[in-house]
């Protein structure tokens, strides 16, 4: 061979080579293309997944607030009848106590009174002595 024939067929050859490479780099593009637009239809399909599961949550979350708040106000509801039954019976009690000081200190002046009736030097006497005694009790303290 000439090397005229050797320059030609090493064009030849080149020729080849780059119309191999080119076309090999076009499957690598169209390759890619192709893994990028599979990878954004995944992509756009577990985002969709994602806003719906985003939304569940959210649904879950407003029933269980409600929910609670529910509970929260019948306890509170309930709470409040067991403190007002208590104080109802807390008034009642103190009712109870306040009639029967009542009666005891009507109880007590009728004895008194009854007491000055039968003997009223001895209850002069006894009043002067608690007189004489607040009137002690006044100087000591001022």
């Amino acid at each position: 061979m000439d090397q005229k024939t050797q320059g030609t067929s090493k064009a030849a050859g080149l020729g080849d080579l780059s119309g191999t490479a080119a076309s090999a780099v076009n499957r690598g593009k169209e390759a890619v293309g192709a893994a990028a637009s599979e990878a954004l239809d995944a992509g756009k399909s577990e985002l969709k997944s994602l806003q719906s599961d985003m939304s569940d949550l959210k649904d879950t979350v407003a029933k269980f607030i409600d929910r609670a708040g529910s509970e929260t106000a019948k306890s509170a509801r309930e709470v409040a009848g067991q403190v007002g039954a208590a104080a109802s019976d807390i008034a009642q009690r103190g009712a109870n106590v306040a009639s029967a000081a009542t009666d005891q200190a009507k109880t007590f002046a009728a004895e008194f009174e009854n007491m000055a009736r039968r003997n009223p030097i001895g209850t002069f006497a006894g009043v002067l002595l608690v007189g004489v005694l607040i009137g002690m009790m006044g100087r000591r303290s001022s």
